[in-house]
């Protein structure tokens, strides 16, 4: 079978898968650093609406990170998600995200958010493709040719945020 495109299995993280997902996110970001944003307590407190998908020899082959917020039980929000580059453009991502909003909306979940950086064109793309609208609210301006927050996530951190409605 061709390398990247063996049977996956998708289970809920546990604390232990921590340290080896960590070491791989910087990677499968292109060498952004990114690490610093999945600290252990999500492996501790959000495993119930987060995903891994492994190979058949247990190897990561992407992963999802998300959560019911506390304050609106009718949106979700999807703090990252990643797979390994060889496994990109073969359904996985958008098998996470379907994972994800398949367990939110049990919950009575509506919509599903999440962001990333203006400038990242792959992510932007990748979110459009499956469902996603880019807001367009107040305090939006056109960054780096999209619909952005500026100075979102602090100086510099110009944010594209995405909502999803799910039931339509």
């Amino acid at each position: 079978m061709e390398a990247g495109t063996s049977p996956l299995t998708f289970r809920r993280p546990v604390e232990a898968d921590h340290r080896r997902i960590v070491a791989l996110v910087d990677d499968w970001w292109g060498g952004r650093h990114l690490a610093h944003l999945l600290p252990r307590l999500w492996f501790q407190h959000f495993t119930g609406t987060s995903w891994i998908a492994e190979t058949a020899d247990g190897a990561p082959a992407g992963f999802l990170v998300g959560f019911v917020s506390p304050d609106d039980p009718a949106v979700a929000y999807v703090h990252m998600i990643a797979t390994n580059p060889n496994r990109r453009h073969q359904g996985l991502g958008r098998e996470l995200y379907q994972r994800f909003c398949d367990d939110v909306s049990t919950r009575g979940v509506r919509e599903v958010r999440a962001i990333t950086w203006a400038g990242n064109r792959v992510s932007i793309g990748f979110h459009t493709a499956i469902g996603f609208r880019v807001d367009d609210g107040p305090g939006t301006q056109r960054l780096y040719g999209t619909t952005a927050y500026p100075d979102h996530e602090g100086d510099g951190q110009d944010m594209v945020v995405f909502r999803r409605r799910l039931g339509e």
